[in-house]
């Protein structure tokens, strides 16, 4: 397998297209919003002409209200890999999650608890009342590893870790272990120069207002997909849902969209290290026409001595 990792906008799913016009290979997806159905534009999703040119795994799986867990991504990315392979095809993991791709990558064994309703909506007024740092310090108290492993301001995260122990009796932390995957794995990685990275991401949310982002939520809104859904939560969705309340103008969203996404990619900075020797970096920073045409032969290199 060939993951392509980063932070957002740095460049992944276009690196990922062109090898797969130079070896044949699929697409599995490591985005944790592409997998809900009608949220296109806010998610960056590759286009119609971009998936029937190469096949996309573990995108558009499942609706807006539909319940989402890493257990599930792991059991689709798992189908994906073993279809990939019958074909004789290469995978190509691409995304910016990193709890997705490491849960690959490093054959993670990840507790299959469904979903308590009840004890969601309990720990939900729980955190709105108290704060989400109550209920992390709850978590620390039961299992320091986990809680260590998240960010006290990830509430729903804290949730599920919540709802493992509640249906299981254990930390969640013990009952995630990793058992080899059974095939090897080379991760590429794509860098850029922070203030590039930055005008990039500003310059793709514009392009989402452009192609209609506030229609997209619009529709979403008016097919029942209320704003306090996990999968309406995410940048973008969140502030254009509070354009269309009043609660700020549109220039003031598309700030807010731009400025959490920064956060963002400085987050999956703490997933997808630059020190880490297991990543093949490769920087995009000031790159041309010529340089990008360099970087996709180094690229190109790197993959044709693993596969060899």
């Amino acid at each position: 397998m060939i993951a392509i990792v980063g932070p957002t906008a740095v460049g992944k799913s276009d690196l990922a297209l062109y090898l797969a016009q130079c070896f044949p290979s699929e697409i599995i997806g490591a985005d944790s919003r592409q997998v809900y159905r009608h949220m296109d534009i806010g998610t960056n999703k590759p286009t119609s002409d971009e998936r029937a040119a190469v096949p996309h795994h573990v995108i558009d799986v499942i609706e807006p209200d539909e319940d989402f867990s890493l257990a599930i991504y792991h059991q689709l990315a798992v189908e994906a890999l073993n279809t990939i392979a019958h074909k004789g095809k290469s995978p190509l993991l691409v995304g910016g999650s990193g709890l997705y791709v490491w849960s690959l990558i490093e054959g993670w064994q990840v507790p299959r608890v469904g979903p308590d309703q009840k004890l969601r909506r309990d720990l939900e007024v729980r955190a709105e009342q108290e704060g989400s740092h109550m209920l992390h310090e709850e978590l620390r108290d039961i299992d320091p590893i986990a809680a260590a492993r998240t960010d006290p301001r990830n509430t729903r995260r804290i949730i599920r870790a919540l709802e493992i122990w509640h249906g299981t009796g254990q930390p969640p932390s013990r009952l995630r272990h990793k058992v080899a995957p059974g095939f090897p794995a080379l991760v590429i990685g794509l860098t850029r120069q922070r203030g590039e990275l930055y005008r990039e991401i500003d310059r793709r949310v514009d392009r989402m207002l452009q192609r209609g982002l506030v229609e997209e939520v619009e529709q979403l809104l008016s097919n029942g997909y209320g704003p306090s859904l996990p999968s309406m939560s995410g940048i973008g969705y969140r502030q254009i849902v509070q354009f269309l309340r009043g609660e700020m103008t549109l220039p003031e969203a598309a700030d807010k969209m731009k400025y959490e996404t920064h956060r963002l990619a400085r987050h999956q900075y703490a997933w997808f290290r630059l020190s880490d020797s297991r990543i093949h970096w490769f920087d995009l920073s000031g790159a041309g026409d010529k340089n990008s045409a360099a970087t996709l032969g180094r690229v190109k290199g790197v993959i044709e001595d693993f596969i060899s």
